[in-house]
């Protein structure tokens, strides 16, 4: 952490972990082999490669052979839809996508991109006012052409956890493909494929303490996927290209670090977030909590403001020395109102004054009662 400079943006993105680094090292020098290759140095990358494998299997309940490294979690996103898309249409004619308005760009711009290029019907399932979806919902509008279900695990903007075991017993009971993007909630939360019923899931390494340029796809053994990168026959031939073997290396280190005892790390995040929470909404008149008050990611803290523009509030904040986000990192400076939001029922003109604080490893409470002096100021300042 710089001097008088604070980082509540970890939902954007977390600095690489010491240990992860120190994992990763020997894989950028001495142990720098291609995985397909046959030779001594080779065959140690693919060694690297097949541990990493079975440790992020471990952490999901999951199978090694089920696990399929990508480059980030938008990759996995887009592997998992348009691969099970494509081969649900080759296999059974199924054309329908069933999704929501709350999910990551990674997953409604692959959906509607499958719409407007390839002829698939795209649905979304209604929310409630905290970006919850209802799994009678997902039960309703089910079809026989129905080709996959994608719900977003925890959100990036609003931090609502969705209730995924159930929707994802309903999807297995009903003969559907079920995918999550879990690449916010497994930083926090306990991953498990087999409770909670999913057939795909996303995550991405940055997210969690490891590095940018790492996420893994898990696919449920028998789930029909295409490739949709293709050249060589890595990764079972669904993702083709050289293994970023330390990358893989640091993300399986990272994952296995969140993975043990997240309950106890959530405990510490959700005492410091609530008390920032009540602070904002106690101080500050005209503030609103967006998304769900209790089940919600544990660092997670997100509002909107009467009469504030979110991205002179970022950058009033910034000049302060407080990092934050206004949604997901990847909309921070659009001026338009983020679909999440809208989707939640907030007004347009109150939705562009969203403001996302996400804590991590180095905050504490102190921080926290900096950064509510601080954004009191700023929002002062503004209304003035």
């Amino acid at each position: 952490m710089s001097q008088g400079r604070y980082y509540l943006d970890y939902a954007a993105t977390t600095p690489l972990d010491s240990k992860v680094l120190e994992k990763m090292f020997p894989f950028f020098t001495d142990q720098f082999g291609n995985p397909s290759s046959v030779h001594f140095w080779g065959q140690q990358a693919e060694n690297a490669v097949e541990l990493a494998r079975e440790e992020v299997a471990s952490c999901l309940n999951a199978e090694p052979a089920e696990i399929v490294f990508t480059g980030c979690g938008t990759e996995s996103d887009n592997l998992a839809l348009r691969g099970v898309a494509r081969a649900q249409r080759n296999l059974n004619g199924k054309t329908h996508l069933l999704t929501t308005p709350v999910e990551h760009h990674a997953v409604s711009h692959t959906a509607f991109d499958l719409a407007e290029r390839e002829g698939f019907e795209v649905e979304l399932l209604p929310v409630d006012s905290f970006g919850m979806v209802d799994p009678d919902e997902v039960a309703r509008r089910i079809r026989k052409d129905t080709a996959l279900v994608s719900v977003i695990y925890a959100n990036n903007e609003i931090g609502t956890i969705n209730p995924i075991a159930e929707i994802g017993r309903i999807c297995q009971e009903k003969g559907v493909p079920f995918h999550t993007d879990a690449v916010q909630a497994a930083a926090h939360l306990k991953m498990d494929v087999q409770r909670d019923n999913v057939d795909l899931l996303s995550i991405g390494a940055h997210k969690f303490y490891g590095p940018k340029g790492a996420g893994a796809l898990y696919i449920r053994k028998g789930t029909p996927v295409v490739a949709v990168q293709t050249g060589g026959k890595q990764e079972n031939y669904l993702r083709a290209g050289t293994h970023n073997v330390p990358y893989i290396v640091g993300l399986a280190e990272a994952l296995k670090i969140a993975q043990s005892n997240p309950e106890e790390r959530a405990h510490h995040y959700q005492s410091m977030r609530d008390a920032l929470i009540d602070t904002v909404l106690t101080r500050i008149p005209g503030s609103q909590l967006t998304g769900h008050p209790v089940m919600r990611l544990p660092n997670h803290a997100s509002f909107v403001f009467d009469r504030v523009d979110g991205n002179t509030l970022l950058m009033m904040l910034d000049v302060k020395g407080f990092a934050c986000s206004s949604g997901s990192a990847c909309k921070t400076g659009s001026p338009q109102p983020s679909e999440v939001l809208l989707a939640l029922g907030i007004p347009p003109q109150l939705a562009l004054s969203s403001l996302r604080v996400t804590l991590g490893r180095d905050t504490t409470p102190e921080v926290i009662t900096r950064f509510v002096e601080a954004l009191s100021d700023c929002i002062s300042q503004q209304r003035r």
